[in-house]
């Protein structure tokens, strides 16, 4: 008999066909057992946003599973984080500021890492959320494409909570035509573009998402 997760697993697949991006477990409102179902669904891409509590519960894990997944952590990073979770995830997806980045290039550096991040863009423009403006990310991406120590992999954002279809397409839309601006101004190939969770996954996969977030709709 199926897992439940497997069965959701199948169901969001077919939402999004033909479209296949990388569908990441956020399992941070989960314990392990959340990540063992998944990873025996097929999963292999498991998202976290609290490092403490992350580092511990990826350190529970099996050998097994540590070494055929890759870790990716979503949440807003503080500086005083930045040690414990370089080189633990494989992605970091929160780079919302040139200092972040530049703290996090020098503890790869220190660890002799390369760290991948994702660059997380404010498309809406919400004041309680992280991330750069369009204006920002133009001024800083010459600084950041030269730092050592760090790999940008790409770009991230989510849509307004609530949003209605118009405006997911709005910012979807928005992040692809910035991506490509960006790898033809600087000459800086961005391959992913982190986008689409629970509630607008699909829009997401049709506007060209590599990574989809996804949580709730999996294991709920």
């Amino acid at each position: 008999m199926q897992s439940k997760v497997k069965q959701n697993l199948l169901q969001i697949q077919e939402d999004i066909a033909p479209y296949q991006p990388n569908i990441i477990a956020v399992t941070k409102y989960f314990d392990e057992s959340a990540i063992i179902e998944a990873y025996n669904a097929g999963l292999r891409n498991f998202a976290e946003s609290r490092a403490v509590e992350a580092v511990k519960k990826i350190e529970n894990l099996s050998s097994e599973i540590r070494n055929n997944s890759k870790f990716h952590f979503i949440g807003h990073l503080q500086t005083n984080k930045v040690k414990k979770v370089v080189g633990i995830f494989d992605y970091i997806h929160s780079v919302d500021s040139v200092k972040l980045a530049e703290v996090i290039s020098d503890e790869a550096q220190n660890a002799g890492k390369i760290q991948k991040v994702l660059l997380e863009m404010n498309i809406a423009g919400e004041e309680q959320k992280y991330g750069f403006s369009e204006n920002e990310i133009f001024e800083a991406f010459t600084s950041l494409k030269e730092l050592e120590g760090i790999e940008i992999a790409g770009l991230m954002c989510m849509t307004p909570l609530g949003a209605s279809e118009k405006t997911q397409d709005e910012v979807f839309s928005e992040i692809v035509q910035l991506k490509k601006q960006l790898e033809s101004k600087f000459d800086y190939p961005l391959k992913e573009l982190s986008m689409g969770m629970s509630q607008d996954y699909k829009e997401a996969a049709k506007y060209g998402a590599t990574m989809l977030r996804i949580g709730r709709k999996l294991f709920n």
